[in-house]
């Protein structure tokens, strides 16, 4: 009987992840409460188990007294002394108990306690297994769709993708593998509510991290992301090693590494730029594919002047807008577009101290960067020129 609690605590030790020690002492507790149930109380019961062999043995400590007026807690000598006659008054007894006496409705409750034991156990190893991968991403499996949302499976518990976390367009079949981005381990009473999603910027993040070896060992950095889920990402990327070229180690030979990440995301387009401290180049960087004539970045202002040429304006703005947004969101600047002509128009050049059609370079304020999220674009309407779907890599 002993060797087969031994390897069923193994079992579930191997199964379960619950430690056996931790098995052990919910038996001990289960047997206190059958004791409790059986007696009265149970105050003086004592539990000894060998972690071993499985061997235990309940006792209860009681008081040698000359009259016995509680023989729950107390004890004559005589019976003390035919338990072994060294015995005096205001000694403690142990004696032994013998647990199969115990009625059905106690034996019940003990059993209740290890399963629950058990149960809490099991529901606080997989909290902390899951806790532990927040903030990352892992592989999911389908399961069936719950209303609007879609129930993943992790391995061991599912978790919940809910509609505002679906990238638009977005369709699933049950048992297709997914990555998705742990937002929110909560601990419940019926186990581990996992919060994930497909929209997250950090998603992409960890993606780069998983697919580029440079990045997951810190030779690449990603400083900053933008992300419109299902559309276009922007990420700005540095190298912390002279010699590495962050771009090409994230876009890999032939674009092996990026589109790894570009298939996963079901064809989101990714624009990967090199990260500059001067905002000013960080902004005409963000600004990629399209050319820049000049920048000037306020960095107290969080604000930037950009000029471009003709041709390259409704390239600049993008489709709707997005591609100006995701700069403005990458390089935490409100970026305000102008083309050569209005610029011209609007004696832009001449505030920035280059006189037009001189051949000037370029000229750049050398200014920081922030968060914000604003951004301005004016000139053509954007909407109806055709958007060069290019990623900057390419």
């Amino acid at each position: 009987m002993n060797k087969e609690l031994l390897e069923a605590m193994e079992i579930l030790e191997k199964e379960k992840n619950i430690s056996k020690d931790t098995m052990i002492e919910a038996i001990e507790n289960s047997l206190i409460t059958a004791c409790k149930n059986h007696f009265g109380k149970a105050d003086n019961v004592r539990v000894a188990m060998n972690r071993t062999t499985g061997d235990f043995a309940v006792y209860a400590e009681k008081e040698v007294v000359e009259e016995v007026e509680d023989s729950i807690m107390e004890i004559s000598l005589a019976d003390a002394r035919m338990i072994s006659p060294k015995y005096v008054i205001g000694d403690t007894v142990q004696v032994p108990l013998d647990s199969k006496k115990f009625g059905r409705i106690a034996t019940q409750n003990a059993k209740n306690v290890i399963l629950q034991k058990i149960r809490e156990e099991e529901r606080k190893a997989l909290y902390n297994d899951y806790y532990s991968m927040e903030k990352d991403v892992a592989t999911g499996i389908v399961q069936r769709y719950l209303g609007r949302n879609i129930s993943i499976n992790l391995g061991k518990v599912d978790a919940i993708l809910n509609e505002s976390e679906q990238v638009k367009g977005e369709t699933f079949r049950p048992t297709e593998r997914i990555k998705v981005y742990i937002l929110e381990v909560k601990d419940t009473t019926k186990g581990p509510r996992i919060s994930v999603s497909r929209t997250h910027p950090d998603l992409v993040k960890r993606l780069f991290e998983e697919e580029v070896s440079e990045v997951h060992d810190g030779t690449v950095e990603i400083k900053a992301i933008a992300r419109e889920a299902g559309s276009r990402t922007k990420i700005a990327v540095k190298s912390n090693e002279a010699g590495v070229d962050p771009v090409g180690a994230c876009v890999g030979v032939n674009g092996a590494r990026v589109n790894a990440i570009v298939n996963e995301l079901r064809g989101e387009k990714i624009d990967i730029i090199n990260w500059d401290e001067n905002p000013a180049y960080l902004i005409e960087n963000a600004l990629s594919p399209a050319k820049v004539i000049c920048v000037v970045a306020d960095e107290e202002a969080r604000e930037a002047q950009v000029i471009v040429p003709d041709y390259q304006l409704s390239l600049a703005i993008g489709k709707e807008g997005q591609n100006a947004r995701l700069a403005a969101r990458l390089t935490g600047f409100k970026i305000d577009i102008k083309s050569e002509t209005q610029a011209k128009e609007m004696g832009l050049f001449e505030q920035m101290g280059l006189q037009y059609g001189d051949g000037s370079a370029p000229v750049y304020e050398e200014e920081g960067c922030g968060n914000e999220e604003e951004y301005e674009a004016s000139g053509e309407d954007a909407a109806q020129d055709d958007y060069r779907e290019e990623s900057s890599e390419q």
